[in-house]
């Protein structure tokens, strides 16, 4: 059996009909004693949902899928290399790709007639951040072999101009006085107005009012830092709560599949315990016509012998 035939077409069907399609083809290579091969697509483990949809964007839309392959590509060796300008551009060309493609794979998986709901279609689009920060999730994507969903951690952080960007000199031009300030001609000194005679001190200097600003801004930031960090925390339990989801769905899943082979097994028990009690019932059946025949011969044989017997009496003088 080429195992890689299989492989490829098992993977191109709807998730639910992997695994029937999947049981034959192992009892095939079972009936032609090819072990190896049963074992091989026995491993073969069906797709969830929102790998298969996106693996429907790899086999079906093959030049959007290349494009997103070198975006990924542009996206990893910028980060080996920082270079803030790359990632930028490369992340804006992400998020749009990401959001669009996830899309197209929707329309695809409905077309099939495997319509997804807006929690599948998150599940693509964090499937497709995996494709781009991953290089073996990256791999087996292109070839459309994806099982399941990647880990909400893969991916690449937000870029900012403040991180990739590199930080400007100052604009500060030194006096060339030295220390001593740079007097313009034409220009008196500005008077204090305290010494000014019929003018009274100002209430609040200019330097209070100054100090009242930058605690106002310390204060705005401390809660800009507060929330976002919030903020963030919340999507960490949101994401870790998905991949308990997607966890425990695997596992229900895998639990199926072992029940699916088990039925499967028992039934051709059950077929083979029926067909041997068949085989037992035809048997006792011939043993008993065997034995009536048996009987009926001996009996013939005493009747004959008698017979004799009676004939020799006769004949003697």
């Amino acid at each position: 059996m080429d195992v890689e035939r299989v492989a490829e077409e098992l993977y191109g069907l709807k998730p639910a009909e992997f695994v029937p399609a999947r049981d034959r083809y192992v009892a095939e290579a079972r009936k032609a004693k090819d072990t190896a091969a049963a074992k091989a697509v026995a491993a073969l483990r069906r797709p969830a949902l929102a790998a298969w949809a996106a693996n429907l964007l790899a086999r079906q839309k093959h030049r959007e899928a290349e494009q997103f392959l070198a975006v990924g590509e542009t996206l990893r060796e910028a980060h080996r290399t920082l270079d803030g300008e790359q990632l930028r551009s490369a992340s804006r060309r992400r998020n749009q790709l990401v959001t669009a493609l996830a899309r197209t794979a929707a329309d695809l998986a409905k077309e099939a007639g495997q319509p997804v709901s807006d929690t599948v279609l998150h599940e693509i689009e964090q499937t497709l951040h995996g494709v781009l920060a991953d290089q073996d999730v990256a791999e087996d994507w292109s070839r459309g072999r994806l099982v399941k969903v990647p880990e909400a951690a893969v991916g690449f952080g937000a870029v900012t101009p403040e991180a990739a960007a590199p930080a400007r000199p100052s604009t500060a031009v030194a006096s060339p006085q030295g220390s001593r300030p740079v007097k313009k001609p034409g220009k008196k000194p500005a008077k204090n107005p305290a010494k000014e005679p019929g003018k009274k001190p100002a209430v609040k200097s200019g330097r209070d009012e100054d100090m009242r600003r930058r605690r106002d801004l310390e204060r705005a930031r401390t809660t800009v830092r507060e929330t976002e960090a919030e903020a963030g925390r919340q999507v960490r339990e949101l994401a870790r709560a998905r991949d308990a989801r997607r966890a425990a769905g695997e596992k229900a899943e895998a639990a199926a599949e072992r029940v699916h082979g088990l039925e499967h097994e028992l039934r051709e028990a059950r077929q083979a315990k029926q067909e041997a009690g068949a085989a037992a019932t035809k048997s006792a059946e011939a043993v008993t016509a065997a034995e009536r025949a048996a009987r009926e011969s001996r009996r013939a044989a005493e009747q004959a012998s008698r017979a004799l017997r009676d004939m020799e009496r006769q004949s003697e003088p």
